[in-house]
């Protein structure tokens, strides 16, 4: 990410959203009009192909890779998230969550000597232009620029082949510079004006496969924002990291991670701790306020 705001395209994503829901609606009217048609034309065959392609199936997915050895935090996990600056160490937290590739292993090393578990921030979405391994893709695989994040581009996901040896090169930097888990970004590009014709299903697959990765090197994984694909992904991932789900009223998506004793650490921008803050201990959220840069600034909400 770049040291400029955050969460991308998240208002126009629920303007797509209700667009779609009303293209859907548009497609299912005219799959009933023709099942009738089919009714009275006697072939009620048809009327079952017809609903049966009014929704996309979801495709066999993989086992998830197990990970015993892999941090679960508890459902109460104090936190700090520093992806801007030098770290400020001296927040009494359990976990902190920092850039992959601003941090050598001596700032773990001195976080771990301080009890800290140390999860690193990665990029599996977007190109970036300022990072080291950035002239690894290949303009085929960079699609439109992301609104607000200058020198950044969404990347086209199906073409896997490409840039996943430069993501598992990612993630054992992770694991060799000594953090415990990683944090994926922007792993929800089919939600979003990407520049390619990604589908959920897409998105599904590549999600996976980057928990499977991650845990097949013992590094907890964190699921960052994908509300909606989160009765699929809960299996392979440990915990949850989501962005203003207050300020967008989405919060009760991440329900399923507390029900099932799995860790959700949430950050609001522009809401005061009293608008959210009540809310989030009720549903057990760890919940703090974050300024836009993703700073040392913190308030946490217990």
């Amino acid at each position: 990410m770049s040291p400029t705001p955050t969460r991308k395209s998240k208002g126009a994503f629920a303007m797509r959203s209700l667009s779609l829901a009303a293209s859907m609606a548009g497609s299912l009217s005219v799959l009933l009009l023709m099942a009738l048609v089919c009714i009275s034309c006697g072939t009620g065959a048809s009327v079952a192909f017809s609903l049966a392609t009014a929704t996309a199936s979801t495709p066999s997915l993989p086992p998830p890779t197990s990970c015993n050895t892999c941090w679960h935090p508890a459902l109460k996990t104090s936190w700090q998230w520093q992806l801007t600056g030098k770290v400020d160490q001296s927040y009494p937290v359990v976990m902190y969550d920092i850039d992959l590739f601003d941090n050598d292993a001596s700032v773990l090393t001195s976080l771990h000597k301080a009890g800290r578990m140390v999860i690193c921030y990665l990029d599996a979405g977007t190109w970036e232009n300022w990072r080291p391994d950035a002239r690894q893709f290949p303009d085929s695989v960079k699609g439109q620029p992301v609104s607000g994040w200058p020198g950044e581009s969404w990347l086209d996901i199906r073409k896997r082949s490409i840039f996943e040896p430069i993501m598992t090169a990612r993630i054992q930097l992770c694991q060799s510079k000594g953090f415990d888990g990683v944090e994926f970004d922007n792993v929800d590009g089919y939600t979003n004006q990407t520049g390619f014709p990604l589908t959920s299903n897409d998105q599904l697959a590549y999600n996976i496969w980057l928990a499977n990765q991650a845990h097949a090197l013992h590094l907890s994984v964190a699921l960052k924002n994908d509300l909606d694909q989160i009765s699929d992904l809960l299996p392979y991932f440990d915990w949850a990291l989501d962005e203003q789900c207050f300020q967008y009223q989405e919060c009760k998506k991440l329900v399923p991670f507390i029900t099932a004793k799995k860790a959700v650490m949430e950050v609001e921008y522009r809401l005061k701790t009293a608008e959210f803050c009540p809310q989030a201990n009720e549903m057990n959220f760890n919940a703090m306020k974050k300024h836009l840069n993703l700073g040392p600034y913190r308030v946490a909400c217990r």
